[in-house]
C-alpha cells in the first residue's frame, strides 16, 4: 500500500502529506461498481479500517443504491464499536481576542466592528454553572489565538471549572503551541487536546491565512505530535470543509489519523466534520460560500467514509448543520454531537456582548437533542468516564479493536441519561426517556454486566451520581 504521508526530516515523526500523490488519488479515482464496493465494505466491517486508496474510491460513489449501501455500512461499524450511543457536549467559548486574519472566521483580527471578550474566572464559573445546569457534564473550551490570553490563561480555567463546578472532564480546541505549553495544559486535566488544520491544501491554507501566528502552515499540521510528546493520549483533527476541495482535504485528515495510528497507536480521538458557514465581519460574503458549499449528500458521504477508515474514531457534528440533517447523520456513522451550543464568550449565563465565531443552524435545547437521539433509535451518552478510568489512546483502540468498548458505551450512556431524567425530569417526557432506557438495559449484552448495571440504576435512584463502569 502507498504511504500518502512521510517523515519530515526536521522533527522524525512530525506529520507531512505528499499533495502529488493525495491530488492525484482525487483526480483518478473512479466510482466502484456494486461488486467492488461490496468488497470494500465487506473489508471496513472488520473494523480495522481502510486504505486512501479504498477511500477516494468511495468518495466517488454516486449511485443512490449504493451510498445506501455505504451508510448502512457505516452505521453497522458504528453499532459494532461504540452501540447505539450518541455522545452529546457543548462549546465554551473563553476568548475572541486574536491575531489572524483567517478570511472565514468572526473573530479576525482586522473585524474591528467585533467586541472583544475574554472572560474572566466569575464569568468562565457563570458560563460552566450554566451548561451543568442543563445537564452537560462534558464541556469543549474554545478560544483565539492572543499571547495575552494564552496557555496560562487557558489552564488556570481548567483547574477553576474542576474546582468550582461539576463538569466532570474539559476538551480543549486552542491553537497550537510548543511542547512545553501542551504539557501545562494537559497537567491542568485536559482530556483532549483539539486543533483543526482547516485545510491541508498548502496554497489554500496561505491564501485563508494571510497574516498572524495562524499564516505558519507546518507549525500547524505539526502540533499533534508535539501534543503526544507532551503526554496526550488524544487528540482531536479536522478540515472546514469548503475551504477546499473536500476530498483532498478529507482523504488528509484520514491519512493524518493513520499517521497517529502508526506512531502513537491509535486514531485521532475525533474527527470532526465543521462546514464553512457565514459569519458577521468574515472576509467572505455568503455568494463566496455558497460557491464553495460542500452539499449535504457529500457531508453525509464525508462521516461514513471517515467512519469506515478510522472506525475507533469519534465522528463529530456540530450545531453549524441543520437539526434534520443531524438526525440522518446518526445513521451514517456520527457517534458525537454538540448541542444547546453557544458560539460567543459569554452566551449562556452572561448579557450578549459580542457576535458569534460562526452562524449555527440547530438552536435546540439539550433535552430537545436528547429526545431527538432517543427518537432515532440511538442512546444519547452525557458519559466522561474513559478518560477517568484509562481507557484512552493506545489503550482505548486495543479495546475498542478488541470488540469489547460497545458494552462499556451502552452501560455508560444508559447511567447517564438515568441521571440526567432524575436531575432534570422532563415534563410529559418521562415514559419516553423510562422506554429508552429499559430498551437499552434489554440490549446490554452479557447477564453479569446486566447484573452491575441494575446495582448501579439502583444507586442512582438512591442519590448517588458519577456512577460509571
Amino acid at each position: 500500500m502507498k504511504r500518502f504521508f512521510h517523515l519530515v526530516a526536521h522533527s522524525p515523526g512530525d506529520f507531512s502529506i505528499s499533495p502529488d500523490e493525495i491530488e492525484s488519488l482525487v483526480t483518478q479515482s473512479k466510482e466502484p461498481d456494486g461488486r467492488r464496493l461490496s468488497l470494500m465494505l465487506k473489508e471496513a466491517e472488520k473494523c480495522k479500517g481502510l486504505s486512501l486508496e479504498d477511500a477516494a474510491a468511495l468518495f466517488s460513489v454516486k449511485n443512490p443504491f449504493l451510498l445506501e449501501k455505504l451508510y448502512d455500512a457505516a452505521d453497522m461499524v458504528k453499532k459494532k464499536v461504540f452501540g447505539a450511543r450518541v455522545v452529546l457536549f457543548a462549546p465554551l467559548y473563553l476568548s475572541n481576542h486574536c491575531v489572524n486574519s483567517c478570511l472565514y472566521c468572526g473573530f479576525r483580527s482586522p473585524n474591528k466592528g467585533l467586541p472583544r471578550i475574554a472572560l474572566t474566572e466569575k464569568e468562565l464559573i457563570s458560563e460552566a454553572e450554566a451548561l451543568e445546569k442543563m445537564g452537560f457534564k462534558r464541556i469543549l473550551l474554545v478560544t483565539g489565538e492572543d499571547k495575552r490570553f494564552g496557555v496560562d490563561y487557558i489552564a488556570a480555567s481548567v483547574r477553576a471549572i474542576y474546582k468550582k463546578t461539576g463538569i466532570r472532564i474539559v476538551h480543549v480546541n486552542a491553537p497550537p503551541m510548543d511542547t512545553p505549553e501542551l504539557k501545562e495544559l494537559k497537567s491542568a486535566g485536559v482530556a483532549v487536546y483539539q486543533a483543526f488544520q482547516e485545510t491541508y491544501h498548502r496554497p489554500t491554507y496561505e491564501s485563508m491565512h494571510p497574516s498572524g501566528k495562524k499564516k505558519d502552515y507546518d507549525y500547524r499540521i505539526s502540533v499533534m505530535d508535539r501534543a503526544f510528546a507532551a503526554g496526550f493520549k488524544d487528540v482531536g483533527i479536522g478540515a472546514l470543509l469548503g475551504l477546499y476541495d473536500y476530498r483532498f482535504d478529507c482523504l488528509s485528515t484520514i491519512a493524518h489519523s493513520k499517521h497517529l495510528f502508526e506512531n502513537y497507536g491509535t486514531h485521532a480521538h475525533t474527527l470532526s466534520v465543521p462546514r464553512l458557514t457565514p459569519a458577521s465581519g468574515s472576509a467572505l460574503d455568503d455568494e463566496a460560500i455558497k460557491r464553495r458549499r460542500v452539499s449535504d449528500e457529500e457531508l453525509k458521504k464525508i462521516v461514513a467514509v471517515y467512519r469506515l477508515c478510522a472506525p475507533s474514531a469519534g465522528v463529530v457534528i456540530s450545531t453549524r448543520e441543520p437539526a434534520r440533517l443531524r438526525s440522518s447523520l446518526i445513521h451514517a456513522g456520527a457517534s458525537q454531537m454538540s448541542a444547546a451550543s453557544s458560539t460567543e464568550p459569554g452566551g449562556y449565563a452572561g448579557k450578549k456582548r459580542t457576535l458569534k465565531q460562526f452562524s449555527t443552524l440547530d438552536g435546540r435545547s439539550l433535552l430537545s437533542v436528547i429526545v431527538s437521539v432517543i427518537k432515532e433509535g440511538g442512546m444519547p451518552s452525557l458519559c466522561t468516564t474513559c478518560y477517568r478510568t484509562g481507557r484512552v489512546g493506545k489503550n482505548f483502540t486495543k479495546i475498542t479493536n478488541a470488540g469489547e468498548m460497545e458494552k462499556f458505551c451502552q452501560a455508560n450512556a444508559l447511567l447517564t441519561l438515568k441521571e440526567y431524567l432524575l436531575d432534570h425530569p422532563p415534563n410529559g417526557l418521562k415514559d419516553i426517556f423510562r422506554d429508552a432506557i429499559e430498551k437499552g438495559f434489554g440490549e446490554i449484552k452479557g447477564r453479569e454486566i446486566k447484573k452491575i448495571v441494575l446495582e448501579k440504576l439502583k444507586e442512582l435512584e438512591k442519590g448517588k451520581r458519577d456512577v460509571y463502569l
